[in-house]
């Protein structure tokens, strides 16, 4: 039986976002996400086995749902992945900052906008200036409209999935889903994160 919530995306993935994969894929996985959250790294191979399971078949959208209140560097972490993403390298910081969670720090942000070689003395402006904080803002206000109360929350196909996040049940999900495909699960590893439990409101 399909494990999918009444609640669904309130902004339809279109290009203002960030997507792997063929948008046109029968098959789309949103990710509110929180870089200083350690469920949300616990997820990353999750996200990476559906990835090679479902290949083209799937596009998979990533929105920032900073969580202030327990997190204090998620903030500009989400910043600088946008001032990466207006140079042309948004996933490239992403995985950037999840293999680097533990450090993330404004002066650890400037120096990985280093290592991937980009303008450093722009992100740096960008960060002090908070010039992308506009773009970090509309995907949380659009995670709160649609529902999200903590990271990581994903989406198969615009509707809220509220079972476990761990590979061979977000696979089943998706072979209910879409039978017509053929999703196999042969052979995967039941990788998993601890169950997010929701709180009873969105967080503000």
């Amino acid at each position: 039986m399909a494990i999918q919530s009444r609640h669904r995306l309130n902004e339809p993935v279109g290009a203002r976002d960030h997507t792997r994969g063929p948008r046109s894929a029968a098959i789309s996985l949103v990710e509110y996400g929180d870089f200083e959250c350690p469920y949300c790294r616990a997820a990353e191979p999750i996200v990476a086995g559906l990835m090679e399971a479902l290949g083209d078949r799937l596009s998979v959208t990533f929105r920032h749902f900073p969580m202030l209140e327990v997190h204090p560097h998620s903030q500009h972490a989400a910043e600088v992945a946008e001032a990466a993403a207006a140079q042309g390298k948004f996933w490239e910081m992403r995985d950037m900052l999840f293999a680097n969670q533990n450090a993330l720090d404004d002066v650890s942000l400037v120096k990985y906008a280093a290592d991937l070689g980009l303008d450093v003395d722009r992100v740096r402006r960008e960060l002090a200036s908070h010039e992308r904080a506009g773009r970090v803002a509309e995907d949380r206000r659009s995670g709160l409209a649609s529902a999200v109360g903590g990271t990581p929350t994903f989406y198969i196909d615009g509707a809220r999935y509220d079972g476990s996040v761990a590979l061979r049940q977000m696979l089943a999900e998706i072979r209910e889903l879409h039978p017509e495909l053929e999703v196999a699960d042969s052979g995967v590893t039941n990788l998993r994160i601890p169950r997010v439990t929701w709180p009873r409101r969105p967080v503000a």
